[in-house]
């Protein structure tokens, strides 16, 4: 992984499950979570995303809005979605041209197709306040990710 705390994110534009475009101009004066998970679909991606939206109030309490993004197509994000019952977690969609915005972060897996999971958490500059890459198979501790969260907002 390339990106340390202190650099720059390149300039967030993808579309959520609602086909809704996304940028970090959206969310002036707050942070973002960019949660990457491989693919819609499995379970642990499917928790890590149930976990994003059952704390979705602490992240708003802390100036935080969470994002989920993978390299699945809008359709098959907004299904999953509507599966889950999410109703403010926005999932975003790097499929096409496919995973450019992972690939920009360095954290896409070429030979596999996916992102890594990982938590990047920026300002609304796109400055990385905190970062942590996990073992694909790997959930990611939310009451750390709250914590990084806390201590940045």
């Amino acid at each position: 992984m390339k990106l340390n705390v202190g650099d720059r994110i390149p300039n967030l534009k993808l579309r959520d499950h609602n086909e809704e475009e996304v940028t970090l101009d959206d969310f002036d004066g707050k942070n973002v979570l960019l949660s990457f998970h491989p693919l819609a679909w499995t379970s642990v991606c499917r928790d890590q995303m149930q976990a994003l939206e059952a704390n979705y109030e602490e992240f708003e309490k802390n100036d935080t809005v969470p994002l989920g993004i993978s390299v699945d197509p809008i359709p098959s994000k907004r299904a999953w979605a509507e599966k889950m019952g999410l109703e403010n977690l926005r999932l975003l969609s790097d499929f096409w041209p496919h995973g450019i915005f992972a690939s920009k972060l360095g954290i896409f897996i070429e030979d596999k197709g996916i992102s890594g999971r990982v938590n990047i958490l920026v300002d609304d500059q796109g400055e990385v306040l905190w970062i942590k890459e996990y073992d694909i198979p790997e959930l990611p501790d939310m009451d750390e990710v709250l914590d990084a969260v806390k201590n940045n907002s």
